[in-house]
């Protein structure tokens, strides 16, 4: 049998996981509505009507919090990569689907708005910039393990995978910033079509391998 003891503990474990997720979730609001360099602690106490010194109990400082908060992010953007390079089907089709995920759904994605921003604050936050290399590293690892399946089975011809998933990423990355900024320049469907033509020139494959 538990002891009271141990179930207590248990309990306030799990109080304070989940009071640490309600102040993940308020930072990320906050962040997306003021940018990560205007927002302030109270800002976050504010939008959950707790303390300061209740944020600063979970999170010493401003900057551990946000860092924790873009590390959940990218925790789960990483799970669902890998789920998607592990997927089934064909390499392309991998391939394709990775491609979708990366482009933001519209100009609005939160998740891309919430990077953008973090770009611009990682010139000066040695932190942020390792954060941003963490998932950037992710990406660029995603795209080079479907094209080395894609390679081994016979589909793609690439004789350097991962500069291929490094052009790919470079590439998609300047297009996204101008696709969110300037939507009436550059349409989601053409971003697309600008990474599929991209995508089958470095693996071989003629456009028509990839979806219309």
């Amino acid at each position: 049998m538990q002891s009271a003891g141990r179930s207590s503990g248990s309990s306030r474990a799990d109080q304070a996981d989940q009071r640490r997720a309600e102040l993940l979730d308020a930072a990320r609001r906050v962040v997306l509505e003021r940018g990560i360099s205007s927002t302030r602690v109270a800002d976050i106490a504010k939008a959950t009507n707790v303390s300061g010194g209740l944020i600063h109990y979970h999170f010493a400082t401003k900057d551990e919090l946000i860092t924790a908060m873009l590390r959940s992010t990218i925790d789960g953007e990483v799970v669902r990569l890998g789920e998607i390079v592990r997927g089934s089907g064909p390499a392309v089709e991998r391939l394709d689907r990775v491609l979708r995920y990366y482009i933001p759904r519209t100009r609005s994605d939160q998740s891309w708005i919430l990077w953008i921003d973090a770009f611009a604050a990682g010139l000066r936050e040695k932190v942020l910039q390792e954060i941003l290399l963490e998932l950037e590293s992710a990406w660029i690892g995603a795209v080079r393990q479907v094209i080395e399946a894609g390679v081994e089975s016979g589909e793609f011809t690439c004789d350097d995978p991962e500069g291929a998933a490094e052009r790919l990423d470079g590439m998609l990355d300047g297009l996204i910033i101008r696709y969110t900024l300037h939507p009436s320049v550059l349409s989601r469907k053409r971003l697309l079509e600008h990474a599929r033509v991209a995508a089958s020139r470095e693996v071989g494959l003629p456009r028509s391998a990839f979806p219309v």
